[in-house]
């Protein structure tokens, strides 16, 4: 009797083993689709097509200013804050822009890739401004601390 109670209970162990060895396969699998897909729309967000080099004519930035400011952790906070046009005939859903920093010898010290405008937002209709603002906390000493190079890096359009 004992033996068989054991046997029992070996083979409830057992399964619970089991149950728990899929569970942990099957989180795995969603982990692994889920960052391979998050891989696939960043690498897709990094082209600029012909279509939206040609309509980078149409993107006004102006307004742009930079100013630093001291957090709460007494780092270094620089804000870069402008305002950007589309004064071309086309709904924007995202735009975004490189942010190129040099050093006193003109080399980029740092390149970050950074969202102007979003679906979050509410995108950039033709004929609409928007302000921008960019916050960095994580430039190098090197940085000549000057304005950074402000490249359109991609447009996606509405619809």
């Amino acid at each position: 009797m004992a033996a068989e109670q054991i046997r029992k209970q070996s083979s409830a162990g057992t399964r619970a083993g089991i149950y728990i060895a899929l569970v942990v396969v099957l989180l795995g699998t969603a982990g692994f689709w889920y960052f391979r897909s998050a891989a696939e729309r960043r690498a897709r967000a990094l082209e600029l097509t012909p279509e939206a080099k040609a309509y980078v004519q149409h993107l006004r930035l102006t307004d742009v200013g930079i100013k630093a400011t001291e957090s709460y952790l007494k780092q270094l906070v620089v804000e870069i804050e402008g305002k950007i046009a589309n004064v071309g005939g086309r709904p924007l859903e995202s735009v975004e822009l490189y942010c190129l920093f040099h050093d006193s010898s003109g080399q980029v010290v740092l390149r970050e890739r950074v969202a102007i405008v979003s679906q979050r937002n509410g995108g950039l209709k033709p004929q609409q401004m928007k302000p921008f603002r960019l916050p960095f906390d994580n430039l190098p000493d090197s940085w000549n601390h000057q304005s950074p190079q402000l490249v359109i890096a991609g447009i996606r359009f509405t619809g």
